[in-house]
């Protein structure tokens, strides 16, 4: 008979007292319980329990048995469990590949709940102010801006949308004209984007839907967003940057959104991973 099946079936007995309803809980017959009990005791050479019609008790040599059978059996079972757990649990190096612009202010929270979730996971991040080749370079996982599926090559899907803010020091606001209309910023320092890297920030949609079209003349272009905010916060013009990397100066009060009745056009954001990816989950090693 199954040794180890066996084994449990001794120590449901033994925890339970009583023959049929160790069978009960088992679901097998008592004439199988039976027969397991008769093949341990055959098999060890000794009689593990006392039995009469009416109890049923441990022998001295079934106290010892049942204590290290018992160890034995939690020990394979937490074995089986963690050998489960291994092969559903992402384990290894995760390779992202991100622009610089995404990936200060968006991928290090998102990175922080990925890793307290699977601990086992080490990424390993690279941020960019290039176009890449996901594939080429060796990446797992890629964040990109503005850019619509590729097809067969990679998996893609979308993460969020992203849209373009005006923006502001208060500081700077009282020491110039607050422009009310997208004209206005004709006049002011814009600090902007390539637009390669986000998009054409020349471009705003009115109340009414309407496009308009502006040329501003005096403009300081940076491929680090984040340079561009921090010149915003020093004062040293209008930054016309993604709106996630400005929120919270602008609900701190650091930063003071302009232009609120106009928008610029928004540009998607995907998360692309390599073929055999499409969870997005770590090479296992």
């Amino acid at each position: 008979m199954d040794h180890l099946q066996s084994m449990r079936v001794f120590v449901k007995v033994a925890e339970l007292g009583n023959f049929i309803k160790a069978a009960a809980a088992m679901n097998i017959s008592s004439s199988v319980v039976t027969r397991h009990i008769a093949a341990l005791e055959e098999n060890l050479g000794t009689r593990l329990l006392n039995r009469t019609t009416r109890s049923l008790s441990l022998t001295e040599s079934g106290r010892m048995y049942l204590g290290r059978v018992t160890q034995i059996l939690n020990d394979l079972d937490d074995l089986e469990n963690a050998l489960v757990a291994r092969n559903h649990e992402p384990v290894g190096t995760l390779r992202i590949v991100a622009p610089v612009v995404f990936g200060l202010d968006s991928l290090a929270p998102a990175l922080h709940s990925y890793v307290q979730r699977y601990p086992r996971v080490v990424p390993n991040v690279t941020l960019v102010e290039r176009e890449i080749n996901m594939i080429e370079e060796g990446f797992d996982v890629g964040i990109v801006i503005g850019e619509t599926p590729r097809g067969g090559s990679v998996v893609m899907r979308r993460l969020t949308r992203g849209c373009i803010a005006v923006c502001a020091t208060p500081a700077y606001l009282e020491q110039h004209d607050i422009p009310q209309r997208p004209e206005h910023l004709v006049g002011h320092l814009c600090l902007l984007l390539p637009a390669e890297q986000w998009g054409d920030a020349s471009v705003f949609i009115g109340p009414n839907n309407d496009s308009i079209r502006i040329h501003p003349t005096n403009v300081m272009v940076a491929n680090n967003a984040e340079m561009l905010r921090q010149l915003a916060l020093l004062g040293h013009g209008i930054a016309i940057v993604p709106s996630y990397l400005i929120e919270r100066d602008v609900a701190d009060g650091r930063l003071v959104s302009l232009l609120p009745d106009y928008s610029m056009p928004c540009v998607d954001v995907h998360i692309e991973g390599r073929p055999g990816f499409a969870n997005f989950s770590p090479k296992h090693h």
